[in-house]
Parts: C-alpha cells; structure tokens; sequence
C-alpha cells in the first residue's frame, strides 16, 4: 500500500498521464501571407481540419490569406451581407416626404407642448 501512495506530490505539479497508446492526428503546415506587410506566417493544423482561408497577421494584425501553391486563396464574399443602418430599414418603410411630414407633426406637438408654439403656423 505504501508504494502506491502519492506522498510527496504537489496537486498540479506533474501530469500523472502516460503517452502510451495514445495516436496522434496528422498534421500539415500551412503558410499564410499577410496583405499589409507582406510577411508570411506559417501554421500548423490537423490534416483533417478544416484551413480557414485568413488569419491574423503575428506582425502587423492586419489579414493574411492561405497560400496554397504559393498563390493566394481566391476567397469568395457573395455570401456576405452588407449592414444596414437604422436610416436605411427606416427608408424601405417610408418616403422622405412622409418622414418629413412626420418630423413636422412631431416637432410641432413638442413645441406645443413646451409653449414654443410657432408663430404663423
């Protein structure tokens, strides 16, 4: 029993898992060029994963693009929305003149309100 013991040991401090039986996946490198500084940045990942077509430049932050051949990864942005604004979703709805008569009435209750009343409206 006292040979099984783990006296002496400190939690954390050592790994009691063996790298017996255990396979490790295949991996391929894969290099990566930067479109600002023109750096290359080559990274290992599992031959099985999926290879994201960018990734972070390590020396300017800027993007970098997956090189298969030496050549740049074409990568395809159809698929990508462009962001509306506020402004945009609110002129699908309404014209510029019915947002103006709007402003308008509202403007005029607001001023009715605070006893701004125009003078001649």
């Amino acid at each position: 029993m006292a040979d099984r013991s783990l006296r002496g040991m400190r939690i954390g401090a050592q790994s009691l898992q063996s790298e017996d039986g255990v396979v490790f996946a295949d991996r391929a490198d894969n290099t990566y060029r930067c479109e600002t500084c023109s750096r290359e940045t080559v990274m290992t990942f599992s031959t099985e994963a999926e290879l994201p077509e960018t990734w972070e430049c390590r020396h300017c932050g800027g993007s970098a693009v997956l090189l298969v051949d030496s050549k740049p990864v074409e990568i395809d942005r159809s698929g990508e929305k462009v962001a509306r604004t506020h402004w945009d979703m609110l002129l699908e709805r309404r014209t510029r003149a019915e947002l103006e008569e709007l402003l308008e009435e509202r403007l005029t209750y607001l001023r009715a309100r605070r006893g701004q009343q125009k003078i001649g409206a």
